[in-house]
């Protein structure tokens, strides 16, 4: 089956990615952002939708909203659930359409998904995997804009 949909626990993510938004705290808006434009990046270069999930609940004066602009799909859970409830119920509800990816490093959740058939990959992999792939895509572009200014050498 192809891959449907990459299903990402944010936070568990941001724990494990230092480097990303340096300096900012871990579950600050600041570090939610550039997670979420890292994703964005990602989904350009492979062309699988991604979905972030964060836990909502907390001591913010105002619930963050829901976000999906057709680029990453940013969700929060409501107070009385976790991010975790969701991306279970988002990761079965997918399975009919194909494979998904659960991206946490949370044993009890890769458990739970792979259970039920789902596939899992740690945060280190899957930080892995975006760098490979923006690389990869980057290399492609070079060649590409080399290709394009040969033959414009050659028109001129």
């Amino acid at each position: 089956m192809a891959l449907v949909r990459i299903l990402v626990d944010g936070y568990s993510l941001l724990h494990h990615w230092p480097e990303l938004a340096e300096g900012a705290p871990r579950h600050s808006e600041t570090a939610r952002d550039a997670l979420v434009e890292m994703l964005t990046q990602y989904q350009d270069a492979t062309g699988t939708p991604v979905t972030v999930f964060f836990d909502g609940r907390g001591n913010r004066k105002s619930k963050p909203k829901n976000e999906s602009l057709g680029a990453v799909e940013v969700l929060f859970s409501n107070s009385g659930q976790t991010a975790d409830d969701l991306i279970e119920r988002a990761a079965h509800r997918f399975q009919t359409y194909g494979e998904v990816l659960v991206v946490t490093d949370d044993y009890a959740e890769r458990d739970m998904v792979s259970g039920f058939g789902g596939s899992v990959a740690s945060c280190a992999n899957f930080i892995g995997m975006i760098h490979g792939a923006l690389s990869t895509l980057a290399e492609n572009l070079n060649r590409h804009n080399r290709a394009e200014q040969n033959r414009f050498s050659r028109l001129s």
